[in-house]
């Protein structure tokens, strides 16, 4: 197929390639090269599929010409198997964000960039289906309940399965239904990126540059921003995140009327949509082919949908079971930390008590509800409990630092002989009416002191507030 390429090649630049080399491939069946001939280069590209290859032509066609960087296609075979497109370099913004990672935050500059994107994707949204044919998508013109369901039946059969779940068809099935129906519930013309994350965007010129956008369709807006903001490995904070949907929303505001909390309430069912679409093929990538990397991110996109079903396990009970079940097992618990973990968490009685996702069944839920309430009071009904005004008014005019000293000498016994005991996991809730004020208090009180005394891991988890960090053990 080289050879093919490089007849495209002196067909586009006159020149023969002084030197081609075969880059890292993707996981596709597709093949790229980088091809230079002196200050020249271009990325050589093969594939298999000649309806993928004409999807991605006309995309790439379409959004150039309504201003998205994409690249361009500057040559294409007879056969359409093979084509030359530009060279957009080798920095992702997943490469780019790697040091942020690692350090467990995101510096200024570092959720800019973040933003830059999600400010840039009701563009791609919006101007990407504006007078498009999407008939020559590939392999459907637009998301559909058929399209929902072979994802929704990869995570049965590549991910359940591949990890010995038994399940009872009918009851999942009829709430796959139901998430189905939930998810075309929006029915707006707009352009589905479908793989938007971060490793699948360029670093150019100080610009984001889209690629591998050949699976694209018409669909749903939720999508695309529950695809990159919850990316499993991308690690985001819960401060980037906030900020990374607030640029979108603003961003958004110039196509349509956006409501936050609705919006919010959408897009948290994309999120479990996609999180279980991820579950599918890291079962299928991961357990089944043994590719390291897809192994690697089940734990992450376990605790992500974990967090998710604490706000929809009601709606889909079955489900909510089986990926408890599924949390337990040995297999999906190799973690490079051994010590002990402590889960604190915060929640909202009217959602109801926390699952514990270990499979331990071990720990304490600790009622915050005797104590005085300001969310009672204006001030401060749309603060948190990690706000400095609610701080004062709780240690001012309620008796938590009581409340927490008996909290604190019964936890502290149990975290110790746990530890000693070489135990993987305690968990500690803390609960209020709308699990905002009290309950976030205590929980942030209580992570610090153990952290400070005990020395362990702590994860912190405040589900109304969808925030969650971890202090590690120094």
């Amino acid at each position: 197929m080289t050879t093919i390429l490089k007849k495209l090649f002196h067909t586009v630049t006159g020149e023969t390639p002084q030197e081609t080399i075969k880059l890292t491939g993707d996981g596709s069946n597709r093949h790229y090269y980088r091809m230079k001939s002196g200050d020249t280069t271009l990325i050589g590209t093969t594939g298999t599929g000649v309806e993928e290859n004409s999807a991605f032509f006309a995309l790439s066609a379409h959004l150039a010409v309504q201003g998205i960087n994409v690249p361009v296609v500057h040559a294409i075979s007879p056969d359409k198997l093979s084509y030359l497109q530009s060279d957009l370099g080798d920095t992702t913004l997943y490469d780019r964000l790697e040091p942020a990672r690692k350090a467990g935050t995101f510096d200024k500059q570092q959720c800019d960039d973040l933003c830059k994107v999600m400010a840039q994707l009701p563009d791609i949204q919006y101007l990407g289906a504006k007078e498009f044919d999407f008939s020559v998508c590939y392999p459907v013109p637009a998301f559909d309940r058929r399209s929902i369901f072979w994802d929704l039946n990869y995570f049965k059969y590549s991910f359940l399965k591949a990890i010995g779940i038994e399940f009872n068809e009918a009851p999942l099935e009829d709430e796959f239904e139901k998430l189905s129906q939930i998810l075309l519930s929006d029915n707006e013309n707009t352009f589905m990126f479908r793989d938007f994350q971060s490793r699948n965007i360029m670093w150019h010129n100080d610009q984001p540059h889209y690629i591998d956008f050949q699976g694209g369709r018409r669909g749903p807006i939720y999508y695309d921003v529950a695809s990159f903001v919850w990316q499993a490995r991308a690690r985001y904070t819960p401060e980037a995140v906030e900020k990374m949907i607030d640029a979108y929303i603003d961003s958004l505001k110039r196509y349509r009327t956006v409501d936050k909390a609705t919006f919010m309430e959408q897009l948290l069912y994309f999120r479990l949509f996609r999180l279980l679409q991820n579950l599918g093929a890291y079962g299928f990538r991961g357990l089944l082919e043994r590719k390291k990397k897809f192994i690697e991110s089940i734990p992450p996109a376990m605790q992500q949908i974990a967090e998710v079903m604490q706000q929809l396990k009601d709606e889909f009970p079955t489900l909510a079971t089986l990926l408890q079940q599924a949390a337990g097992l040995p297999i999906l618990n190799k973690q490079e930390y051994e010590g002990l973990t402590v889960d604190v968490m915060s929640f909202s009685y009217r959602r109801g008590i926390p699952d514990d996702y270990s499979g331990n069944g071990g720990g304490f839920v600790f009622d915050c509800r005797a104590l005085h309430n300001p969310g009672r009071y204006e001030p401060y009904k749309k603060l948190c409990g990690y706000d400095e005004p609610v701080i004062r008014f709780l240690e001012e005019e309620s008796r938590i630092g009581e409340f927490l000293e008996n909290v604190y000498s019964i936890t502290d016994m149990m975290v110790e002989n746990y530890k000693e005991r070489g135990f993987k996991h305690i968990q500690i809730c803390f609960g209020c009416t709308g699990g905002q004020h009290r309950s976030v208090y205590s929980a942030e009180h209580t992570a610090r002191h153990i952290a400070q005394k005990h020395n362990v891991r702590v994860v912190v988890t405040h589900i109304m507030q969808n925030k969650k960090y971890t202090i590690e053990p120094k």
